[in-house]
């Protein structure tokens, strides 16, 4: 797998934070506008149908159709537990009776007198829907869920597995550079949202399940290392990474990867935003979907303090000077800048053609000067 960046990825201290919590289908909200929530507050809950079983009556007990409505021991609406008598013949003279008994727990849902089948539908499956954030009800979506918000710090990364979990931030390296290794995880780790550097080690993702963090963020990780260790937690040897979106895997601790695949330094800021946090409660989500409705994996950290929320509309996903940017394309890829001048004519490059571009200085000092179309805009509220 190539390395590869998803544009318009958004970093900040401090930005207006809303998720939508929605129940699969309709159901009972437990929340009103203006409450205050934490993470695991339960604000909608439901119940999925339970599945049909079909019990053939006729066929089970030797009999005709037409002669099982009158073997009936129950009616269409009762309630029977498994091993209820659902059904029994009269017999021959009171003796060798048949009789059937319920195989399942459930709800007398159907019967056919044209085939002798029994409906039973089993119980429901109860839905909660929690609040995922701490924050506050700013919207009420009727028999349907909520809409959260809070203010506080948003990291957003490239690509994630696994799916919502929250914990306490803690920096287990001390510079973007460094790779979290397993040397490094220890048992004060678990429960936490461990941050490492460049790249992470399948030992250190071993150790992180051992120890039972609750998720791992990283700037970069080896594709190799990752299917290998999914394919051995879930315990399928074909296993590969979806395309489409992740977020539903079952494994043991979400991963968030800021940068990239390979082994790529974290963003400096974005490491040094995660390090300020450090002991911190936040929210993380590996979910990722690259296709329409993009859902990029993120970390939130809900601002500690009960301050009023106040929204700018700031213009986003324009060229400015001082905009943040990474370069997508060599010789600088994944070098991380700030926009210093945005000359209107055209310019030739290497290729020959003749295109815009834009003056910008990298993290480590230099002045470069790249075609517009070789950079990613990272929003910062």
């Amino acid at each position: 797998m190539g390395t590869a960046y998803t544009p318009g990825l958004k970093v900040s201290s401090s930005t207006v934070i809303e998720k939508t919590r929605r129940l699969p289908l309709k159901g009972t909200v437990l929340v009103k506008v203006g409450d205050r929530v934490e993470p695991d507050t339960i604000v909608a809950r439901t119940e999925l149908p339970g599945p049909m079983q079909t019990v053939k009556l006729a066929e089970q007990m030797g009999v005709e159709p037409a002669e099982v409505k009158a073997a009936l021991k129950v009616s269409v609406g009762d309630t029977v537990e498994k091993g209820t008598l659902l059904a029994q013949t009269k017999g021959l003279f009171g003796w060798f009776k048949s009789e059937f008994r319920s195989p399942v727990a459930g709800k007398i849902e159907m019967l056919s007198e044209q085939t002798g089948h029994l409906g039973i539908r089993m119980p429901p499956t109860p839905v909660e829907k929690d609040a995922y954030i701490r924050g506050t009800v700013k919207e009420v979506i009727p028999e349907e869920g909520v809409v959260v918000q809070c203010r506080g710090a948003l990291v957003q990364g490239i690509f994630g597995v696994g799916g919502e979990r929250q914990g306490r931030i803690a920096v287990a390296v001390d510079s973007p550079d460094a790779v979290l290794t397993d040397t490094v995880i220890t048992a004060e780790h678990a429960g936490c949202i461990v941050v490492g550097g460049s790249n992470v080690t399948a030992r250190a993702l071993r150790k992180a399940a051992e120890v039972g963090a609750a998720a791992i963020v990283v700037g970069g990780i080896v594709d190799r290392d990752l299917i290998e260790y999914l394919r051995e937690t879930l315990k399928d040897p074909s296993f590969d990474i979806g395309v489409a979106i992740t977020g539903h895997e079952p494994v043991p601790f979400t991963i968030v990867v800021t940068e990239g695949f390979g082994t790529i330094r974290m963003a400096g800021r974005t490491f040094d935003l995660l390090r300020s946090l450090g002991g911190a409660s936040a929210s993380v989500n590996g979910a990722t979907q690259i296709r329409a409705g993009v859902i990029r994996p993120e970390v939130i950290a809900p601002s500690e303090t009960d301050e009023a929320i106040r929204v700018d509309a700031p213009e986003s996903g324009q060229l400015l000077e001082g905009t943040h940017i990474r370069v997508i394309r060599e010789p600088y890829f994944g070098e991380l800048g700030v926009v210093t001048a945005l000359p209107p004519e055209l310019q030739q490059v290497d290729s020959e053609t003749h295109v815009r571009v834009l003056h910008a200085r990298l993290e480590d000092g230099r002045d470069v000067v790249v075609p517009r179309a070789n950079v990613e805009i990272i929003e910062a509220a």
